[in-house]
């Protein structure tokens, strides 16, 4: 609780019970996310199935489909599991306040097929960078994860409840604040999500 030593009231700090001590006022907003924007992980949602090379980056600007709502971003290794090389995938694109922003993914384990999660919420997405890879056996997918953007910049966890198709969460969700970068506040819910409203209740 941020304290201030009393002032007249200015809308900004409220009077305790203790004379001469203020502290400063809170707002609960609530953030609602509709079933669209609220949809299930799914491995190919930004970009389907595309071939990589094993001589040079592989970068992909077209036929990508934007999140209905800034999400993580997640990227799924497939084809031939030897071809795998440790490699990050690069995505660009923009946050909530359309500023242009990149993420350099977790690595791939090498000769493993496996599916990496990205942390930052992205509103669009306007290129994908693969490096070459061991071989030219390797796919890749471009997906979106169950990470939603929060359209605050926090300095703190301030979230008080959430709840999904009208139920309140028993397990509180795991979010993920900045005070500094908008696309690193993020909120994932206990329950996954499955294209039903989610609310959410924050101080602000």
């Amino acid at each position: 609780m941020a304290m201030t030593p009393y002032r007249p009231f200015l809308g900004q700090t409220i009077q305790t019970t203790v004379p001469g001590l203020a502290t400063d006022r809170g707002f609960i907003a609530h953030v609602q996310y509709s079933a669209l924007q609220a949809l299930l992980a799914v491995q190919d949602a930004i970009h389907a199935t595309f071939a990589t090379s094993d001589v040079a980056v592989t970068t992909v600007t077209t036929n990508i489909t934007n999140p209905t709502c800034p999400k993580n971003v997640t990227v799924t290794a497939g084809g031939v599991a030897a071809d795998v090389k440790a490699v990050s995938v690069t995505i660009t694109g923009t946050n909530d306040l359309d500023e242009v922003i990149t993420e350099v993914m977790p690595a791939f384990t090498v000769n493993a097929l496996s599916t990496e999660i990205g942390t930052k919420a992205f509103k669009t997405i306007t290129s994908i960078a693969v490096p070459a890879m061991d071989g030219v056996g390797v796919t890749i997918d471009v997906g979106i994860g169950e990470k939603l953007g929060l359209p605050y910049k926090l300095t703190h966890n301030t979230v008080l409840a959430a709840a999904i198709n009208n139920v309140r969460e028993a397990v509180a969700p795991t979010v993920t604040v900045s005070p500094t970068a908008i696309e690193s506040n993020t909120i994932d819910l206990d329950t996954a999500l499955g294209g039903t409203v989610v609310d959410v209740y924050l101080i602000v």
